[in-house]
């Protein structure tokens, strides 16, 4: 038996009928020059990581971490200066302690702004989550309640920035710009490391004492410069995400300007301790080996968001970006058109995964979010979209946003599960054969 049926006989024992089978082998043959050059910036950016822990002199004794107060965690000073090496910054604060994405994002405004001050998204609407954070939802504890205002510059209808709008709305409160790289719940383009240095270039052409913060999440070592090569004052992401590699059981991270790494590190802590305390609890080997995996991880991911466009494209979907386009990020937004697409897509996800697979999602009233939520993440860590997930609120256009695969043999299983399971439900388009 050869290699491709030992594979062919695989894939039929999972439950998969040939003609599926076919148009995956077809798809990714197709996509081998694009595959080729995402594992060329995965070995630039693995180099990056080694030679960034070299520096900070990464020994044994940095994996054994504190408690309590965590005075004097050399392991835990050292990551951070790894963080800032890898993204050339001044200083980085890298957290158990910061719980989500959305934490590291929030702990970042409320540290840097003060009450008077406005922040300014150029990009549009932020992600759903940070709604509440800001005050657009009003909710207890949100920048509104302290007094910070906040302004916002949709994008033109072809995804350039409105620099009309942007000069006009910078005033003399505008304190801080927040650039959302990756889409989040919409359609826009995700924005590239260059146009998010072109944005900020012309932001501070005008006020060059405005900060500009970048929500970094699900772009990290996607390309093979961060924002913050490209003039960001401040980067902010998650460590479930690209830099955790998949093995990170929780954390976030800041990259920046020192006075904003210590504003931020006195508002996860206390004024008076700052970076000094904040205990590591253990986790460090995970976050270094997880920052090690981070570039290869990021390269399963991204083709796995490819080979999904390109499928999905076949059946006439909509795919945001299109498997023909550059990425920035590792999401895969597919319009699906029907809520019950959105359903049999996240339930093939989840039947592709290794934890959790006889479970079935469903829709439920998610905090932070407008709408209820379907989310299939059968992970090893909970929540951790780096992992094989999909995910999205179940209303029109009934988008679904797919990311993840620590491999890429996970990533192909599970976007081509979804195609089974949307055949097995009848709900492919009648009219596209295989």
């Amino acid at each position: 038996m050869n290699r491709n049926d030992m594979i062919r006989d695989a894939y039929r024992d999972f439950g998969f009928e040939d003609a599926v089978i076919d148009l995956g082998a077809a798809v990714e043959e197709q996509l081998r020059d694009r595959f080729e050059a995402i594992d060329e910036r995965a070995e630039i950016g693995q180099i990056k990581v080694i030679r960034a822990m070299q520096e900070a002199r990464v020994s044994e004794a940095c994996l054994l971490g504190t408690t309590g107060y965590g005075y004097n965690d050399i392991g835990r000073d050292a990551l951070e200066t790894v963080y800032a090496s890898i993204f050339h910054t001044e200083d980085a604060l890298v957290r158990p302690q910061i719980t989500c994405g959305t934490h590291a994002l929030a702990l970042a405004l409320m540290s840097n702004l003060r009450p008077g001050d406005e922040l300014l998204s150029p990009v549009g609407k932020p992600y759903d989550t940070l709604e509440e954070v800001i005050g657009i939802r009003p909710s207890v504890g949100s920048l509104a309640e302290y007094g910070i205002t906040y302004a916002q510059v949709d994008l033109l209808p072809d995804g350039a920035f409105d620099y009309d709008g942007i000069r006009k709305a910078l005033n003399d409160r505008t304190r801080m710009v927040t650039i959302q790289r990756s889409k989040g719940y919409q359609t826009r383009p995700t924005l590239s490391c260059e146009r998010i240095g072109e944005l900020i270039r012309f932001i501070k052409g005008i006020r060059p004492d405005v900060l500009c913060m970048v929500d970094n999440c699900y772009g990290e070592f996607v390309q093979t410069v961060e924002p913050s090569d490209m003039g960001a004052d401040l980067v902010v992401g998650s460590l479930i995400k690209n830099p955790g590699g998949g093995l990170a059981p929780i954390g976030g991270y800041l990259a920046g300007k020192k006075e904003c790494i210590e504003n931020a590190a006195r508002r996860l802590t206390s004024p008076g301790l700052g970076k000094e305390v904040g205990a590591s609890l253990g986790v460090l080997p995970s976050l270094y080996q997880g920052l090690f995996l981070a570039p290869t991880v990021t390269a399963s991911a991204l083709k796995g968001a490819i080979f999904a466009a390109a499928l999905y494209e076949h059946f006439g979907f909509d795919c945001y970006p299109k498997a023909s386009e550059e990425r920035y990020d590792i999401i895969q937004a597919v319009t699906l058109e029907k809520p019950e697409r959105v359903l049999a897509f996240c339930r093939g996800i989840q039947s592709a995964a290794p934890v959790d697979a006889h479970v079935t999602p469903e829709p439920w009233d998610m905090p932070g979010y407008d709408a209820p939520v379907i989310m299939a993440a059968g992970a090893f860590v909970s929540g951790s979209s780096i992992e094989l997930s999909a995910d999205g609120p179940m209303k029109p256009p009934y988008n679904v946003y797919f990311q993840g695969g620590l491999t890429w043999p996970h990533a192909r299983l599970g976007i081509l599960k979804t195609i089974q399971s949307l055949k097995d439900s009848d709900l492919l388009p009648p009219d596209v054969s295989f």
